[in-house]
């Protein structure tokens, strides 16, 4: 009991209150820790939403009770422990959302979205947001109708700060989790040709989608938007139609902050910017140079958040890149070292262009080795996609590229056949000629979209 007394997120009454539901078999504990919908997930002390998933997750609220559920958000009593009866179980997580956010007053919100880069500028401004005060953000990359509101419904009634990462696959699904957060500032990192297929007017769609992060915008709030981005002007319109201020970052003169300069020292980059005015430098532990561009919109949205520079620029200097987002790591290979960019978590035309810069970038005695698996969801170009990669690959200076997939066959096509290192079909095909390719010295790339499995080839060489 002592475990949640000081773990303390919901009474039960609170919940009834903002759900509107019945309690039933309520027994001596009436208060919960925690928050969850996969019972595989779940801690003693949570309450367990019984959502409709691809299975329904009433079959799973006795096990999620055997397991320490103090309370079942359900739509009928089960047996075993106490139920919160309600008609919908994913309308009873948006109430008890927004009933977290309004108990809450005092807490300052902030929501990121874009084509890429969102998860990172959310984790960069956490970085910030914990070393300012209490914080609030999701464990993970949590940005859908689900995760969402489930970040706001963990979120502690003491919180200062939080930020929310939101994200989208079609129109009119930002809308709805943008007010869910109500934010004083958001961010859209860029916008790309990402999900088009879900749109017929492409990637003006994409752009429309993002803008929907406004509509949630508290009155007088705060824009940040990337100047180096070919809708700058569009979504500053948009923005300041909604009532809200603009801020902007990039490379771009006369931005609110602007990078100056970017250099790969090793396995870390050195940052020059001016931010509104003033020369900082700072140095980030990933190397990318889009990721100096993102660590500028982290650095506006905590300002905007009221954490001072001093302690962002702190949690910048301090801020470990992501499993598959470009996590460096060095290891022992055939006689020497062999060093591995992980930015195997996804991939999009935009996202590819700019990592395969970064490699090019980075200064090295060995070769510079890409190995690309398809880029999923771009719709019915999705083959001149891929097949207008080999611009950026010849670009970037690399030495030899590797790729698996039907779409990326478009690409190993349009390769001078001095780059081709190998093909396969799909990623655990490949594994064997890349292991077999690579050398000591070498520094290699991976990034592909989680469908693909560039992961897979990831974690091969990180474990062999």
């Amino acid at each position: 009991m002592e475990t949640l007394m000081t773990r303390l997120l919901w009474t039960f009454d609170e919940l009834a209150k903002a759900t509107g539901g019945t309690l039933t078999g309520v027994g001596n504990i009436a208060e919960a820790s925690g928050i969850n919908f996969d019972s595989r997930a779940l801690q003693p002390g949570d309450i367990f939403l019984a959502l409709q998933g691809a299975r329904d997750g009433h079959d799973f609220v006795a096990q999620a009770f055997a397991s320490g559920a103090v309370l079942a958000v359900t739509r009928r009593p089960i047996e075993g422990g106490a139920c919160l009866l309600v008609p919908d179980v994913q309308k009873a997580l948006e109430d008890i959302a927004v009933f977290a956010r309004n108990r809450a007053p005092q807490t300052r919100r902030g929501g990121v979205t874009g084509s890429v880069g969102k998860t990172s500028v959310t984790q960069m401004v956490m970085q910030g947001l914990q070393q300012a005060g209490r914080a609030h953000s999701a464990i993970k990359s949590f940005n859908n109708h689900i995760g969402v509101p489930l970040t706001l419904a963990r979120m502690p009634a003491d919180t200062e700060r939080a930020v929310f990462e939101i994200g989208m696959n079609h129109a009119d699904e930002i809308t709805p989790l943008s007010e869910f957060v109500a934010p004083h500032a958001v961010v859209i990192t860029t916008v790309g040709a990402v999900h088009t297929e879900n749109f017929p007017d492409g990637e003006a769609g994409v752009a429309a989608a993002k803008a929907e992060i406004f509509d949630g915008l508290v009155p007088g709030g705060l824009a940040i938007l990337n100047a180096d981005n070919r809708w700058f002007d569009h979504l500053s319109t948009k923005a300041r139609g909604s009532g809200a201020l603009v801020a902007a970052f990039g490379e771009a003169g006369g931005v609110d902050a602007q990078l100056i300069e970017h250099r790969v020292n090793g396995d870390r980059a050195s940052v020059a910017a001016r931010f509104h005015g003033r020369d900082i430098v700072f140095s980030l532990s990933h190397t990318g140079r889009h990721q100096a561009v993102n660590a500028l919109a982290a650095l506006l949205m905590l300002e905007a958040l009221d954490v001072d520079l001093d302690t962002s620029l702190l949690a910048l200097e301090s801020f470990a890149t992501l499993e598959g987002r470009g996590r460096v790591i060095t290891k022992p290979f055939k006689g020497g070292e062999l060093t591995i960019i992980d930015e195997s978590y996804n991939a999009n035309p935009v996202s590819m262009t700019a990592t395969l810069a970064s490699l090019g970038q980075r200064e090295t005695a060995g070769r510079k080795v890409a190995v690309l698996t398809d880029m999923l969801e771009l719709g019915v170009d999705e083959a001149d996609q891929h097949a207008g990669l080999a611009e950026a690959v010849v670009a970037s200076g690399v030495d030899r590229v590797y790729l698996a997939g039907p779409l990326m066959k478009h690409l190993w096509d349009a390769l001078p056949s001095g780059l081709k290192g190998g093909y396969a079909a799909t990623a655990a095909d490949l594994l064997a000629a890349v292991t077999e390719g690579l050398q000591a010295g070498d520094v290699v790339m991976l990034k592909g979209s989680n469908g693909s499995k560039a992961g897979l080839i990831a974690k091969a060489l990180l474990a062999g």
